[in-house]
């Protein structure tokens, strides 16, 4: 919105009401994310996103230099060496006030930080990767399963999802352990694939006609999460998105938070011409919103491939909806929050723990709605959480 783009990502977005559960051997049901449509999600392509970005850039007068990868940093001189890799590797020196860096989780600027002031960086890898598949559109033209919704496919230890695309296909990924039975040592190749799909997703299977040529195509994707001490350089360079606080991709929030990344960065520029103070008050305000996502998107992990079609999970999914009716100010779902509103990632993560207990002690040794004691759960709601201000 704020680069004026919203019109034309819009047109090519495709709205989520809610997931799309294929749970085994039963009927597809869909779990929506808000009360209505006025609280949904959208799907947009990556790829069409980053070029409306980048066309929106050079309008707004930025120079986009491809295929050159900085190679060298000398933070003193403030001179950094870039290579051409269209050019027969030609190296090009250029000079600076200041390095943003939003070169990604494998981050180049970084590195040469990194290698002058020691930033602390930890990497810790998921032990379960993914790989990419797809549902082309139907003999029609159209979608060939319901398209408002994001489809999960939860096995426990492992699951396969189904996004929607404005071109009426799906971008399928399938996420496995690494090691495993199931996992990507022994689901080694497109009919290995072929044959845990008839066995486990067998609704999917026909979705997907060219499985076990994708399959064998593309590579095993990493998933990890990136955490740093610093993302500053004094004011001589600062990091923002993954290249600072890369996360696993299962609350959908990786690029939103870069982006808030963005605001905040130019915020604190427009209030402060010293860049070092600039890049610090950035770094402070968005260090724990990061990892307060981090830590998010890695329960929703768990959440989306062992706890959708669970019985007790969706207990407490019902009774959300009742105390959001009772107290719609002060019961507002963590992911109502984090999707739904401007609240900071680390203030629903914080009332997301409080709503948890107070689900889990509402909801315990009970079976149905009827068997809880909903006016206690809505007097520990007004006692536990303050009415929620965006």
């Amino acid at each position: 919105r704020l680069a004026g783009l919203e019109d034309e990502v819009m047109r090519r977005a495709v709205m989520m009401r809610g997931r799309m559960v294929h749970a085994e051997g039963a009927t597809p049901a869909l779990q929506r994310y808000g009360r209505d449509d006025s609280e949904v999600i959208w799907s947009v392509s990556r790829g069409a996103l980053n070029i409306m970005l980048l066309d929106a850039a050079e309008a707004a007068g930025a120079r986009i230099h491809f295929d050159r990868r900085l190679c060298e940093v000398d933070f003193d001189a403030r001179r950094a060496v870039l290579q051409d890799k269209r050019d027969a590797g030609r190296t090009h020196e250029v000079g600076f006030r200041a390095l943003i860096g939003a070169d990604g989780v494998g981050s180049a600027l970084r590195f040469e930080m990194d290698r002058v002031t020691p930033l602390g960086v930890h990497i810790e890898p998921l032990d379960h990767g993914y790989k990419e598949l797809e549902i082309p559109p139907g003999d029609d033209g159209g979608f060939r399963i319901e398209p408002h919704a994001l489809h999960i496919w939860p096995r426990g230890g492992y699951m396969c999802i189904a996004l929607p695309n404005a071109e009426a296909s799906f971008t399928v990924t399938l996420f496995l352990p690494n090691f495993g039975t199931p996992g990507f040592d022994t689901v080694p190749d497109g009919a290995a694939a072929e044959a845990l799909f008839a066995r486990e997703f067998p609704d999917a299977l026909p979705l997907i006609p060219r499985l076990v040529e994708d399959y064998d195509a593309h590579p095993v994707g990493i998933l990890g999460t990136l955490y740093l001490d610093r993302w500053h350089l004094g004011g001589r360079a600062v990091l923002l998105g993954d290249a600072a606080h890369a996360m696993v991709p299962f609350h959908g929030q990786g690029m939103n938070c870069a982006f808030e990344d963005c605001v905040a960065l130019d915020r604190h520029l427009a209030q402060d011409a010293d860049l070092e103070t600039a890049f610090a008050a950035y770094a402070a305000e968005r260090r724990p919103d990061a990892a307060a996502i981090q830590a998010m998107a890695l329960e929703n992990y768990v959440e989306m491939r062992d706890r959708v079609d669970d019985a007790d999970y969706l207990l407490q999914r019902a009774l959300s909806a009742v105390l959001a009716e009772r107290q719609p100010q002060r019961f507002v779902s963590r992911y109502a929050m984090v999707s739904f509103r401007r609240t900071p990632y680390a203030v629903a993560f914080e009332r997301g723990q409080t709503i948890a207990r107070i689900l889990t002690d509402a909801t315990k040794g009970k079976a149905t709605l009827a068997e809880v004691d909903i006016d206690a759960a809505e007097r520990a709601v007004v006692e536990g959480l303050s009415p929620l201000r965006d």
